[in-house]
């Protein structure tokens, strides 16, 4: 059993790196103060092929699978970009997976290339204020008028959606009450986002300012009938498909941050001197950062195997969520450490680790809760009765 990348992954990683030198923390700290999103980072990540890593040849892309993409995204983190620079690429690189499975030939060849290219920005819109994780409960409204669809309602926590052509709705089309499960009657759209139909007002948050967080208020969006994916009805089928690669990215994106926050805490344990010899003398601050090392290479261990058996056709769910979930708390972890290490140092903005503590919550918190992936943990690998 090799646990080691692939050359080509290793070739995807040396590409990565060579583009995110050209970034440095500077760079992202500036973007994080001013609030403005990365458009010459995304530029330069179109321009080297890399949005469409893991799309089909045949529209643009590389073909190549959701491991080369998390050591992409894992890579982009790491370089100190954290979740701001992976946040800016995130959703051209995994969103349309629905449209990569389920889409017509006609849709792919008209909405995938776009994207490859960086010629259109995506936002995913799915999550609704009252809803929350429980997707049944959606109430955004999908009416049909002829050969086009009418759609009104609200989404929350959508990002990029200042800067997005395009955006992926997830809408009701059969009303709640006349559906037996109610994740039935919901149909998924891909469409322009029309700014006359659509208002996205920004959500001011604790940390990646560079990249906007949003509520949409959505009233009577025109979307023609060749923008649905797939079937009518069927579009929480389609969402649940990209649900694991999701999740996988989100791990590598989460070990980035850690290592980031890990090299950070490391230089400045070897050159602060405090009473005549360097801190990292001392035990009390070499063990937590070994410890932090040792579980950050144990969350990639998890999330390459479950990108492994994505990329095989193989369930993942399992190993998807235990990625996402001990690469976010490793990430927690190590940032917080870093910060400690640095001391006062590490309260300040200019040396970084402040903003990866600010980042990492991201990971840790969405798409899905710690909470939660515990109790699927609980359900699917242990056979325990569901909690909720």
């Amino acid at each position: 059993m090799d646990f080691s990348l692939t050359p080509r992954q290793r070739e995807v990683r040396a590409l990565a790196e060579r583009l995110t030198s050209r970034f440095d923390d500077a760079y992202w700290l500036e973007r994080d103060r001013r609030a403005e999103f990365p458009e010459d980072f995304y530029r330069a990540v179109a321009d080297a092929g890399l949005l469409g890593i893991a799309m089909p040849e045949a529209y643009g892309g590389s073909g190549l699978g959701i491991a080369e993409a998390a050591v992409l995204m894992g890579t982009i983190a790491e370089s100190g970009a954290c979740m701001s620079g992976a946040s800016a690429v995130h959703m051209n690189i995994f969103g349309l997976n629905p449209v990569v499975v389920f889409g017509s030939e006609a849709q792919k060849a008209r909405m995938l290339p776009p994207l490859i290219r960086g010629e259109h920005k995506a936002c995913f819109a799915v999550t609704e204020p009252d809803a929350g994780l429980n997707t049944a409960e959606l109430r955004t409204r999908a009416e049909r008028r002829g050969d086009r669809y009418l759609i009104s309602g609200q989404k929350i926590w959508i990002s990029t959606a200042q800067v997005a052509d395009k955006a992926l709705i997830l809408a009701r089309t059969t009303p709640r009450e006349a559906v037996k499960r109610g994740t039935d009657g919901l149909s998924l759209f891909y469409t322009d986002l029309d700014r006359s139909k659509v208002e996205a007002r920004v959500i001011p948050k604790m940390g990646r300012a560079a990249i906007d967080s949003n509520m949409l208020f959505i009233d009577g969006l025109a979307v023609p009938e060749d923008d649905r994916i797939g079937a009518e009805g069927d579009g929480f089928r389609m969402i649940l498909h990209g649900l694991n690669p999701e999740r996988i990215l989100i791990a590598a994106e989460a070990v980035g941050i850690g290592r980031a926050a890990l090299r950070k805490a490391r230089d400045y344990a070897n050159e602060r001197r405090v009473f005549g010899r360097p801190i990292g003398q001392n035990q009390a601050i070499q063990h937590p950062l070994a410890r932090c090392w040792m579980q950050l290479e144990a969350a990639e261990l998890m999330a390459l195997k479950a990108a492994a058996l994505y990329d095989a056709g193989a369930p993942c769910g399992v190993e998807a969520n235990a990625a996402k979930y001990l690469a976010a708390e490793a990430a927690h972890t190590a940032c917080e450490t870093a910060v400690l290490t640095l001391g006062g140092m590490g309260y300040a903005a200019e040396y970084h680790v402040e903003r990866y503590l600010r980042e990492c919550y991201i990971p840790r918190i969405a798409p899905i809760t710690p909470h939660m992936i515990l109790n699927f943990i609980a359900e699917k690998a242990l056979g325990l009765p569901r909690s909720y």
